[in-house]
């Protein structure tokens, strides 16, 4: 970690396949961030039992994701990238930070409230206590900086309050994060319903592009996504969400402006346009995706980025839990 550069943490979790919202909103600020800040990059594995997995295929996103953060350009000799369950410090930290916490806060969040509305079945306590967990991840590494979205707002909020209660309680122990938040291209909505988020749990799959989804099926979809009837390509997210939607893509992904994409299909029909969309986006998935596979069949090298960043990851996370233990009163030898 370099003395000169603030600290910026951010994780994922290894569930379903990502989406090219997953992509614009994070992966590719990852590789940007990584040359500005001590970027601590983690693969939330711990978050994502909260709902039930099938073993195997956690094992195996697990991986696919590793790889795939390797693939887009983060560079584990540039930032630390590690596993969350490697890390110890994590559930204990978020035990402490349970005592916090006030039940009425966890209630009203609103991913928490989501949630147990789609899994009813299992509404535990993990789902409840997630956001304390992800306060521990990001206070463990005294991160000046969380790159979230939208939907991850009220986390952050929640994860400021519990780091100033504790400084307030013990003297300044924490790190109080600030939020990034990227403007272009924050929000990319589904192809089938452009009013909403793309998700990659949505119930229609042709309304997400998953950064695994080939280019014969990248180009169906998109031929499919829903726009509107008066023909003209402009950028109106309220009377024409399906098109803007289709523009933010274009425009992330081609590395031009909103406006820039505007005049070039100016005068052009929806067809020409979503053909245009869908093989920009695909000319950029098809080599991320070569490189995933070369690297997920060097599997003794993505171990071997996992033990350096688990031991990097602990370094950190231990001074900072040390420090609070001795805080709040617990006797260490």
């Amino acid at each position: 970690m370099e003395e000169n550069k603030k600290t910026l943490y951010s994780a994922v979790q290894p569930t379903n396949n990502l989406t090219i919202g997953n992509y614009i909103g994070a992966i590719t600020n990852f590789v940007q961030l990584q040359e500005e800040y001590n970027c601590v990059y983690a693969i939330a594995n711990m978050h994502a039992i909260t709902v039930r997995q099938n073993p195997a295929e956690l094992r195996q996103r697990t991986l696919a994701l590793l790889a795939l953060y390797i693939a887009c350009g983060v560079d584990p000799e540039k930032c630390i990238l590690y596993l969350q369950s490697h890390v110890p410090c994590h559930a204990e930290l978020a035990w402490v930070l349970n005592t916090f916490t006030y039940v009425g806060e966890m209630e009203r969040m609103t991913q928490f409230k989501d949630k147990s509305a789609r899994h009813a079945d299992n509404i535990n306590m993990g789902l409840m206590d997630y956001p304390v967990l992800m306060a521990a991840d990001i206070l463990l590494y005294q991160a000046d900086y969380v790159p979230v979205g939208e939907d991850q707002r009220q986390h952050l909020e929640i994860t400021r309050d519990i780091a100033t209660r504790f400084n307030n309680a013990y003297s300044p122990t924490f790190t109080v994060p600030q939020g990034i938040f990227r403007k272009v291209g924050a929000k990319i909505n589904d192809l089938q319903e452009p009013t909403k988020k793309m998700s990659k749990s949505g119930e229609n799959p042709n309304g997400a592009i998953f950064l695994s989804d080939d280019k014969d099926t990248i180009m169906r979809k998109f031929k499919r996504a829903i726009t509107d009837s008066d023909g003209e390509i402009r950028y109106d997210p309220v009377s024409k969400p399906g098109v803007s939607n289709l523009l933010s893509i274009y425009s992330v992904f081609s590395g031009k402006s909103i406006d820039e994409a505007v005049l070039e299909f100016q005068g052009k029909g929806y067809g020409e346009f979503k053909l245009a969309v869908g093989e920009t986006v695909a000319s950029k998935l098809m080599p991320i995706q070569a490189e995933q596979a070369k690297l997920l069949a060097n599997k003794d090298y993505l171990n071997q980025v996992l033990i350096s960043g688990a031991q990097r990851a602990n370094a950190i996370a231990r001074k900072t839990l040390s420090k609070v233990y001795k805080k709040i009163g617990f006797y260490q030898v």
